[in-house]
């Protein structure tokens, strides 16, 4: 019975989880039709501008709709095979009845891993509901029931967690949002005005131009800052959780521990490729398991950031990783949800 109504709520929380991308939707869409028919087509005169507007106009919502479509849709990263415990490594785990015992399992797992942030006690991070050793920047999100590599946050405008797969996306969206509502606020303005002064005739298309500039203006402010703030978030190379929880390294809690300049802060979202930057698509450095660290000198405390070139990622997608037979038989295991 128990069982029966936890699934419910959970189907219920999923269908819930949508409405805010439904109201987001439903907006696009009237404004796309308040522009494209009551502003162009039946309110404008001029056929330039009438060809001018309707052409950037299409450019920015198509934009906007794809990196939209790309920050929902694209799932959120997890830990690979080589952060999760083995079937052998489970049952040595659970087999073990004393705590110790079972955290010096982990430990030996650690040991072939590039894993530098502990959790605030300064032990290793574990995740007891996916049983993973956590990644530096990973995090386990209530919401989606799973830890995501460098989780930002969980965006209920995108019913999606926001993090390594797809903050690129994100911040596109933001973007190309901002462009998307003040291309509309700038081109409406001279006919709000003449509506406004009765210089145009009353009808349908005088509520949809008034409205539509106030609800551009409106999103305009509040993409503004969010988008800057993300854009200092990026310039630091911290997540919105780092932001507010500084990461901890073995020397202690460190906010710049993965600030490595400006511009290789960038090149980790964006990529090298200048010319891809502004498309949404895949051009992300690493794949989310390991990020440079600012403070190079800590190599000498802990080998395996000294031979992290030796953990790469294989063709078929797992890791093969050099087992670092060295490492302080003191670090604990943390359980964390």
């Amino acid at each position: 019975m128990n069982m029966a109504l936890s699934r419910g709520l959970r189907c219920c929380q999923r269908v819930f989880s949508w409405i805010p991308v439904l109201i987001i939707t439903a907006v696009v869409l009237w404004s796309y039709y308040a522009y494209v028919f009551e502003l162009c087509l039946f309110t404008l005169k001029n056929p330039l501008e009438k060809v001018a507007y309707l052409l950037v106009f299409h450019v920015c919502f198509v934009m906007f709709s794809w990196t939209y479509w790309k920050s929902i849709f694209t799932p959120p990263a997890t830990p690979c095979k080589k952060f999760q415990l083995s079937y052998s490594d489970k049952q040595r785990y659970e087999m073990e009845e004393r705590p110790d015992a079972q955290k010096q399992v982990l430990v030996e797992i650690a040991k072939k891993l590039p894993i530098f942030t502990r959790a605030q006690s300064g032990a290793i991070r574990f995740c007891d509901r996916c049983q993973v050793l956590k990644p530096d920047r990973c995090h386990h999100c209530s919401v989606c029931e799973t830890c995501v590599l460098k989780m930002d946050h969980h965006c209920p405008w995108v019913n999606n967690c926001v993090g390594f797969s797809n903050y690129k996306f994100f911040l596109l969206f933001l973007s190309y949002s901002m462009l998307y509502c003040i291309f509309i606020a700038a081109t409406v303005f001279k006919y709000f005005l003449k509506f406004w002064v009765g210089e145009l005739p009353n009808g349908p298309a005088k509520f949809h131009v008034l409205f539509l500039m106030f609800v551009a203006l409106m999103f305009f402010v509040s993409l503004m800052f969010l988008f800057g703030y993300h854009c200092w978030l990026v310039a630091k190379n911290r997540s919105t959780l780092e932001a507010f929880s500084a990461p901890v390294f073995v020397g202690g809690p460190d906010r710049n521990g993965f600030n490595v300049g400006i511009r290789k802060n960038l090149q980790q979202v964006f990529g090298e490729e200048r010319r891809l930057w502004f498309i949404p698509v895949v051009t992300s450095q690493g794949n989310g398991h390991y990020f440079p660290l600012k403070n190079r000198t800590s190599e000498s405390h802990n080998p395996l950031l000294a031979n992290e070139d030796m953990w790469d990622e294989s063709d078929d997608g797992s890791e093969e990783g050099s087992l670092v037979e060295d490492q302080d038989p003191s670090v604990t295991i943390e359980m964390e949800e």
